[in-house]
């Protein structure tokens, strides 16, 4: 019975830790860096992570006293903040209470980044004089993005609600973490390379600061501002940032703002056609309408020959206007059907598939899944798979 009185719920041992910590850290000072912070639209209290090098702490500060800064904090921002320690039970961990809060200094990350915006700034690289114009019509639109995320979800949906006759190659690409800045500089050459699309959107939905600290290296600012085919920065949200929005041809504050700046909307051009069409129907009519003013002051014996001499050049320049715009018409939808067979031709030889079903194989290590490209990468005894066109084949190299 001894043993079962000491045992505790864990609301019991919760609320006992929330005692000690709260009565024995009630007013504290920290000097930290903020990270993922929000802004809670309904309540207006502030939510982020305090961290150093090694450590970090939740925190919270309430609207009451948020409403006294002077100063609006962000990611990056190293701060003096004083408060208390309390414990949130429902998740069983502890976060400081910010009573009042100092802005002291910028961070580490944000000043690196500054210092390499300044580096590459002086090399010309944001320079107005670099930019190009967005294509007015384009037929295809790259996007540099991960292919999982909702940011290219929203994209796709733009885009086909806009003009569904425009067509999207997604350049699947690591948009944080280590290795990412290689595969966003990778896409933006590869779509350089085979000239793949029109226009080039290179982002990413929002994140914290470290999320977005790919699009601010400083190979990938280069690979945007060598760019041969126009881009569009959209890293995200709105009071994000990053160096690629400065190198960038444009900068859209969303990946969804960054859709509706490369496509126009199918309608609007349909509409512009019409009008253009009226136009010359109108201009058309107005100058028949003219003729047969002009006409009725001609005496009748003259009738005929009057008629001949002003109708028939303006019948002939109608007639050859038409043939020259029938002609180049065809001649334009023709140049665009054999640029995209050739675009679907170097696309299909890019398939690794088709590249092991021409009877090629792929070779990797059994142990560690890396792919062996010759000899000197393997030795005898080691087990390696050998993946055909289909399936796979387990070997044991011999010599």
């Amino acid at each position: 019975m001894e043993e079962k009185d000491n045992v505790m719920t864990v609301t019991q041992l919760t609320n006992l830790i929330k005692t000690m910590l709260e009565g024995t850290f009630p007013n504290v000072q920290l000097k930290g860096e903020i990270s993922n912070f929000k802004i809670n639209s309904a309540s207006g209290h502030l939510y982020f992570v305090l961290k150093d090098r090694e450590s970090q702490i939740s925190a919270v500060m309430f609207r009451g006293r948020a409403s006294a800064l002077n100063f609006r904090p962000k990611d990056g921002m190293m701060v003096n903040v004083r408060g208390g320690i309390s414990v949130y039970g429902p998740r069983g961990n502890y976060q400081i209470i910010i009573t009042s809060m100092q802005q002291a200094g910028i961070g580490d990350i944000m000043e690196m980044i500054e210092k390499r915006k300044r580096l590459l700034d002086a090399e010309g690289l944001f320079d107005s004089a670099r930019k190009k114009s967005l294509p007015l019509y384009p037929k295809t639109v790259g996007i540099v993005t991960s292919p999982t995320g909702a940011a290219i979800r929203d994209v796709m949906q733009i885009i086909r609600r806009r003009n569904d006759r425009v067509n999207v190659v997604v350049l699947p690409a690591q948009v944080q973490g280590d290795g990412a800045a290689e595969t966003i500089v990778k896409m933006i050459r590869a779509a350089n390379y085979w000239k793949l699309c029109d226009v080039l959107i290179v982002g990413r939905g929002g994140g914290s600061l470290e999320d977005l600290l790919p699009f601010s290296d400083e190979n990938v600012v280069r690979a945007i501002a060598d760019s041969e085919i126009p881009t569009v920065s959209a890293v995200g949200h709105e009071i994000d940032w990053a160096l690629s929005d400065y190198a960038a041809d444009v900068r859209a504050s969303t990946p969804s703002a960054a859709a509706e700046m490369a496509v126009p909307v199918k309608q609007e051009i349909i509409g512009k056609i019409q009008e253009s069409r009226n136009e010359m129907f109108t201009t058309v009519s107005t100058r028949i309408s003219h003729l047969k003013m002009t006409l009725k002051l001609f005496q009748p014996e003259n009738m005929e020959s009057q008629i001949r001499r002003i109708e028939q050049p303006l019948q002939i320049r109608f007639d050859s206007a038409r043939e020259e715009l029938l002609e180049n018409m065809s001649d334009l939808i023709e140049n665009r059907r054999q640029k995209i067979k050739q675009c679907e031709q170097i696309l299909e030889n890019c398939n690794p598939q088709t590249i092991l079903d021409r009877g090629y194989s792929m070779v990797t290590s059994a142990e560690t899944g890396k792919v062996i490209r010759g000899p000197d990468e393997t030795k005898a005894g080691e087990k390696i798979i050998i993946r055909p066109a289909r399936g796979k084949i387990v070997a044991t190299v011999e010599n």
